[in-house]
């Protein structure tokens, strides 16, 4: 009595196995293409903004505009591999290399560029061309 019950609920077709891998490919598909989207509208982009981020690390030098991650304008006085100085205009501060960015050139700093090594030098304003 039973058998003949087991019989009638096998499934039709279960002679091969590739009937079980074409399903279980065409379940994963979705997931896979979800990782190929995530990729190249998430990771990717994130990827070159970092790489662009640390170029423009190493490109630092003395005298250059930056904007902390704070917000702040300065101006670059002192440099080694880790540690930054910047002149904020009323205060100078040390910060790490890596929360700074550099000033967007259609912006002016607001911090002008002093010359000279006195303390009551003259202060140079940059033009809007960069030369002073």
């Amino acid at each position: 009595m039973f058998s003949s019950i087991a019989h009638a609920m096998a499934p039709a077709g279960t002679g091969g196995a590739e009937g079980g891998t074409a399903a279980m490919l065409s379940s994963f598909m979705p997931i896979v293409l979800i990782i190929i989207v995530f990729y190249f509208l998430l990771i990717r982009p994130q990827q070159k903004r970092a790489k662009q981020h640390r170029e423009m690390l190493a490109a630092l030098k003395k005298g250059d505009a930056v904007i902390t991650s704070a917000g702040m304008y300065g101006r670059i006085l002192e440099m080694d591999s880790e540690n930054v100085l910047v002149d904020f205009g009323e205060f100078k501060a040390h910060m790490l290399r890596s929360s700074l960015n550099v000033m967007p050139a259609n912006q002016k700093c607001p911090v002008p560029l002093k010359k000279g090594k006195k303390k009551d030098a003259p202060v140079v304003e940059e033009s809007e061309d960069g030369e002073a």
